[in-house]
């Protein structure tokens, strides 16, 4: 680790978080203890944590206050993480119905978010400062993993309206403190891509993060131009928020002349699990408990696949108890040959997003028109389908909410999507 690296990790980073009231440096220790345990440990730390959240919610949460009153729960009679099956399902419609029953009679301080990308369902839910701190904890010691750490250069591809529309000031001398370079996912004409590469190397990261699907592109518009990319030692490509495809991590890998660590998580779900450099795909398991479950809502064992459930142990605040995260995986049986104790996530079914390619021929990712979708009141589902360029077809399932008065206005907005001919993404119609 270089001395400024040291610097930004030991005294910056822990002094910006301390002033943001998060305890992600003493979670991030206790994290990276934990993770040499033994299953058996995990396993009794997880439950004692679950106990803990179920007694918080039952007392401090109406909507789960009401719930367990109503089918007779007692949270102090949980002795197993297999009792949660006595529980039923938190979904987004669940949410979206009892949004506010579900914030914590004592939070203070919840921040605003709101998801359903590749789901076609919209969510907004909330996020307390104990969750925010153990999600980037969980983050970070994911990333020590692979010999990198925050304050190394780093060069994020990214499309997220969070991220893009919080360029202030402030973020901006904080981004110039850790290294870290954002470069917009969402417009991938011939011209930015050829940006992107001189930016990457110019800077010279120590690691990217990005799409899987975004980071592809770039890699081989390089090959493509001839640009080599696999001398600027970067040591680690890591890659999420889609599903990661074999020829994917291979040209990335290849391009870019470094290994690709593939993670998994939602900002609905929190950070669910992140590969370390043996290949195993480690679930965060001193923070979320994760059911596979069929059709049917009924746990399935190691092997098998099914839809991924997940108990998320940080979040009392606003809880994501049982939560239906709509992806398919599979649950590993063996331990993983680094010597971490965290079980393993043995495949990761779910989440993949396509392209868009404007009317300009310009190649947009599909969250670009997603993150418009997904905010607009009373929308309960969408479906885009990209028949040709010059016509996009946006389907909507919408609810009283909705104002049908203004889908002149959504119109526009998604035709004024970066790349848009004359402010036309394809011609959404």
């Amino acid at each position: 680790m270089g001395l400024y690296t040291s610097l930004v990790s030991n005294l910056v980073f822990p002094l910006h978080e301390r002033l943001k009231r998060h305890d992600t440096v003493a979670v991030r220790r206790s994290m990276e203890e934990a993770q040499w345990w033994s299953p058996e440990r995990l396993a009794a730390f997880q439950l004692q944590r679950l106990q803990a959240l179920l007694r918080e919610v039952g007392l401090h949460v109406p909507y789960y206050r009401d719930l367990f009153a109503k089918i007779g729960f007692d949270s102090d009679q949980v002795r197993s993480t297999t009792d949660l099956q006595r529980l039923p399902f938190l979904t987004k419609s669940v949410i979206r119905a009892n949004t506010e029953a579900l914030k914590h009679t004592q939070a203070q301080g919840l921040a605003r978010f709101n998801t359903g990308g590749s789901s076609g369902e919209p969510l907004i839910f909330f996020i307390g400062k104990q969750r925010i701190s153990h999600d980037v904890a969980a983050k970070w010691r994911a990333t020590r993993w692979w010999g990198v750490d925050i304050g190394d250069p780093e060069i994020v591809v990214w499309g997220s309206p969070i991220e893009l529309g919080k360029q202030d000031r402030i973020k901006h001398w904080r981004d110039k403190l850790l290294r870290t370079q954002l470069l917009p996912a969402f417009e991938m004409s011939g011209p930015k891509l050829d940006q992107f590469i001189a930016t990457i190397r110019a800077v010279k990261p120590r690691m990217l993060f990005g799409y899987p699907s975004a980071l592809t592109h770039i890699a081989r518009h390089a090959q493509q131009r001839g640009v080599a990319m696999n001398d600027l030692g970067i040591k680690v490509a890591f890659v999420t928020s889609e599903r990661l495809y074999d020829e994917q991590r291979a040209t990335i890998s290849q391009v870019f002349g470094c290994p690709v660590a593939n993670g998994y998580g939602g900002r609905d779900a929190g950070f669910i699990a992140h590969e370390c450099p043996a290949g195993g795909m480690h679930l965060t398991t001193d923070d979320i408990v994760v059911e596979i479950v069929n059709e049917a809502g009924q746990v399935q064992p190691a092997g098998v696949a099914g839809e991924i459930v997940v108990t998320h142990l940080s979040t009392g605040e606003f809880p994501f108890i049982r939560y239906r995260t709509g992806d398919i995986g599979v649950l590993g049986s063996s331990p993983c040959t680094c010597g971490r104790g965290l079980p393993l996530l043995q495949d990761i079914q779910g989440r993949s997003t396509d392209f868009v390619v404007a009317a300009d021929g310009t190649v947009m990712h599909g969250l670009s028109l997603i993150y418009i979708l997904r905010d607009l009141p009373g929308v309960q589902a969408f479906k885009v389908v990209q028949e040709s360029r010059a016509l996009t077809r946006v389907l909507l399932v919408t609810d009283a909410d909705f104002a049908s008065d203004s889908v002149d206005t959504h119109r526009r907005r998604l035709q004024a999507a970066p790349g848009g001919r004359g402010g036309g993404a394809g011609g959404p119609g």
